[in-house]
């Protein structure tokens, strides 16, 4: 998900708060479930910019959605539907996520396969990323048969692709030209 300016700021802004009141981990969580929100259903994201439903109505809705949350979480959502920022509101969760991993020095890796990696080769990879990353990797595995083989490593903005079709259009390029 791109993450627009004002997301990020809003972000930092609850991040800080958040950490000045002692309440990162409970207003993480509360993040998350935003973003689980957004993930699990369509419509969350086409409520949150439907123009038709008014900024009094959107806060309700979403007072109820996520009533567990916690009372700085509420009030920061409402906030953000009486600014009419709602329709950013995932991105500002996912903004806030990425902040708080690079506070406590977390580095996201995904590292898509064609299968399924087996331990060796899942740890001969990272071990040559960890020389890379100041911080802790936090691996996220995918599986993509189209790749038809090697791996995919996405860290932050750089991606190093050694999978078999990346080189078989390579050599198709190489050969057309």
């Amino acid at each position: 998900m791109k993450s627009t300016k004002s997301a990020i700021r809003y972000a930092k802004a609850l991040l800080d708060l958040s950490i000045e009141l002692n309440k990162v981990e409970v207003i993480s969580s509360d993040m998350r479930a935003i973003l689980d929100a957004n993930n699990e259903t369509h419509e969350f994201q086409l409520f949150l910019n439907s123009p038709l439903i008014n900024s009094d109505k959107k806060i309700s809705i979403l007072k109820e959605i996520f009533d567990g949350f916690d009372e700085l979480s509420i009030s920061f959502v409402s906030l953000i539907a009486k600014n009419r920022r709602e329709n950013i509101l995932t991105e500002i969760a996912a903004s806030f996520e990425s902040l708080w991993k690079e506070k406590q020095g977390i580095v996201p890796v995904t590292l898509v396969s064609s299968i399924a990696l087996d331990n060796t080769s899942k740890d001969s990879i990272l071990a040559k990323v960890k020389g890379f990353v100041n911080g802790k990797i936090e691996l996220t595995e995918e599986v993509d048969p189209a790749i038809l083989g090697g791996f995919i490593l996405k860290m932050d903005d750089k991606q190093v692709d050694a999978s078999v079709r990346s080189q078989l259009n390579n050599l198709k390029q190489r050969l057309t030209r």
